[in-house]
């Protein structure tokens, strides 16, 4: 059976290969094998089903070292410049109405609604995504090419705007009223280019966290703007 050799191996492979990002693909799987394998699989193991494939991940040291990076920069930017934001990182999207379901790297409420809706499950002590709206953004650390249409994925959840990063270049998409991602110059929530954030995520020294962290927030406060007051500098 597919699935089970394909769990079979990302164990195997999970217990002794953490240095890099590894994929594996259930072709013609179920929303049912997806629930299954949910609860079945230890949170090291990251799912993904677009409705009629699976895949299995497992991220490495520098996956994981880029999403943070990204996600302190993200937060810094959006604190420097005072847009309100609810994060909720590689949180798990189950949708069965949709039969879709995801777990960003990063993931974020930019929407006054849908931080209100946050801290209303967040206050009776909700785990259940039911009681939690869909992220407004999401970013994705993409090492190796994904086996499935995460992008498609995204799309059905509704999610406006999805970052991509493959460890030298972001892609910035938003989502249009034909249902389509579209790629953008510039964040419809930050006052950012892909390129900007490349270069502090990629370029700028990082060895000091605090310092790093600090510098942004520094120059975000100095150099960009928001929304209305005219154009984002890179």
């Amino acid at each position: 059976m597919e699935s089970v050799s394909a769990v079979a191996e990302a164990r195997r492979h999970g217990s002794r290969r953490l240095g890099d990002q590894r994929r594996w693909l259930i072709r013609d799987a179920r929303w049912d094998d997806y629930e299954e394998l949910s609860a079945l699989l230890p949170p090291l193991f990251r799912l993904a089903f677009d409705g009629g494939s699976l895949e299995i991940m497992v991220t490495g040291q520098l996956h994981d070292d880029y999403a943070d990076a990204l996600d302190t920069f993200f937060k810094a930017v959006a604190g420097a410049l005072g847009i309100p934001f609810q994060p909720y990182r590689s949180a798990s999207w189950s949708r069965p109405e949709l039969e879709r379901g995801i777990q960003a790297d990063n993931c974020y409420y930019l929407s006054k609604d849908k931080i209100k809706a946050g801290l209303a499950g967040r206050k009776k002590k909700s785990n259940d995504a039911k009681d939690y709206p869909n992220p407004d953004l999401a970013i994705e650390v993409d090492l190796s090419p994904p086996k499935i249409d995460r992008e498609g994925i995204y799309v059905a959840l509704g999610v406006t705007e999805l970052w991509t990063f493959d460890g030298s270049t972001l892609v910035i998409s938003r989502l249009g009223n034909d249902r389509k991602y579209c790629t953008v110059e510039k964040s419809g929530f930050l006052p950012l280019s892909g390129a900007a954030v490349v270069r502090w995520v990629v370029e700028e020294d990082r060895s000091d966290y605090d310092a790093w962290t600090k510098r942004i927030r520094t120059w975000a406060k100095k150099t960009l703007k928001t929304k209305g007051s005219g154009p984002a500098q890179p």
